[in-house]
C-alpha cells in the first residue's frame, strides 16, 4: 500500500484522482432539527497530557 496503489488515499494524491478514501470535496455537516430545538450539547473534558 503505496503511491502506486490507487485504492488508498496516499495512491490517489500520487494520481490526482478522487473517490471513496479521497472524496474531492468535503460533505456539510447537516443538524438534525430534533437536537438543534434548544438541547445544548454535552461538553466533553480535554484528555489529561501525558508528560514525559
Amino acid at each position: 500500500m503505496g503511491r502506486g496503489d490507487i485504492k488508498t488515499k496516499k495512491g490517489k494524491i500520487f494520481a490526482g484522482s478522487f473517490g471513496k478514501s479521497r472524496p474531492a470535496k468535503a460533505k456539510p455537516v447537516v443538524k438534525s432539527a430534533a437536537k438543534s430545538e434548544g438541547e445544548a450539547p454535552a461538553k466533553k473534558k480535554a484528555a489529561a497530557k501525558k508528560s514525559k
